[in-house]
């Protein structure tokens, strides 16, 4: 059975599930309780944006509080890990990493291959990405391509909240360790997600619109301003093709090219700014790949290459929007 229900609630039912069907499964961070425990209101956060409101009580002593040190709590659920755990590590803003990126890519992503496939680290690391929330420069980056350079590193970045529920259960089931980045800005936005349990395998993108003249890559918040592109183009008779990566390592580069060698044009959508960026990736790989397939040059739409700003005018002009990717549409289209 299907519900409308929202991101916020979509990954709070996730971890609920995972949390009653796998006792090695818990999750730590910081104000994730939110005081339970103390002299104020049980339960009154579930961290800063309500994502764990309601689960402490209902899983005794695996909801754990942290200190206000990411190094410490992040280090700590990589050991766990190690030793047979399942720990979901809050890790609040994903900003936070130059506190405890160490831990991640010269620990948790290379203890496989440095033991010789022999051991496991099961831990997923959630954090909020993206701008759009008026929260400055060191709460708005989407620094999905700095884990994706990573070997050892899964990175997860869905766009809605089927895709989130299905995708964090496949995060927490997993061996390796994961980075399961969460748009702050998409929490409210809701879709249809089934009650019972369910997977989304990982390298699988998602074709969320067909289209015969162009192809646009993209995820996360993009794949929501693309879609409101797509309408618009459709309106003068270009019809364009979405689609969602869902996942950034492993990426389903097979659904992107085959798609540009139907379209023979591709438009790459990125929030993350434009040096060594998921756009930029996709795009040499088209390009190395499916160079003959192409009729124009590709385009890529990012943000300049300049922190994000607090002023909110300036915050709007910074993030792409449906007009700056239809323009890139019609301009490959032109060529």
């Amino acid at each position: 059975m299907a519900r409308n229900i929202s991101m916020r609630q979509a990954i709070n039912e996730a971890l609920d599930q995972e949390m009653t069907r796998d006792p090695s499964v818990f999750i730590m961070g910081e104000d994730i309780a939110g005081g339970a425990g103390g002299q104020g209101e049980d339960d009154a956060w579930g961290g800063p944006l309500g994502v764990t409101k309601g689960l402490f009580h209902k899983h005794p002593g695996r909801v754990l509080d942290t200190p206000l040190s990411e190094s410490a709590f992040v280090g700590a659920a990589i050991g766990a890990a190690a030793c047979g755990m399942r720990p979901v590590a809050e890790l609040m803003f994903l900003d936070f990493m130059g506190v405890c990126f160490d831990q991640m890519f010269n620990q948790a992503a290379k203890f496989k291959y440095m033991f010789g496939g022999k051991a496991q680290t099961p831990v997923v690391i959630r954090g909020m990405v993206g701008a759009g929330f008026r929260a400055a420069a060191q709460h708005s980056q989407m620094l999905t391509p700095l884990f994706t350079h990573i070997p050892g590193l899964k990175v997860v970045c869905p766009s809605n909240a089927y895709d989130a529920k299905g995708l964090l259960i496949q995060s927490i089931r997993d061996n390796d360790p994961v980075i399961f980045c969460e748009h702050k800005v998409l929490y409210p936005h809701e879709s249809d997600v089934p009650a019972e349990s369910y997977a989304i395998p990982f390298g699988e993108a998602n074709v969320v619109r067909e289209g015969k003249d162009a192809t646009i890559v993209t995820y996360g918040m993009m794949v929501h301003r693309s879609m409101d592109a797509a309408k618009e183009l459709a309106k003068s008779g270009i019809e364009v093709e979405v689609i969602d990566l869902r996942t950034l390592s492993p990426i389903d580069m097979d659904t992107v090219l085959d798609s540009v060698e139907r379209t023979g044009r591709l438009v790459c959508v990125d929030e993350a700014t434009p040096r060594c960026s998921i756009a930029a990736d996709v795009s040499a790989v088209v390009s190395q790949e499916a160079f003959k397939a192409l009729k124009s040059g590709i385009q890529m739409v990012t943000p300049p290459h300049v922190p994000v700003p607090f002023s909110p005018t300036l915050e709007d002009l910074y993030i792409p929007t449906a007009d700056t990717i239809a323009k890139a549409v019609r301009k490959t289209m032109a060529n």
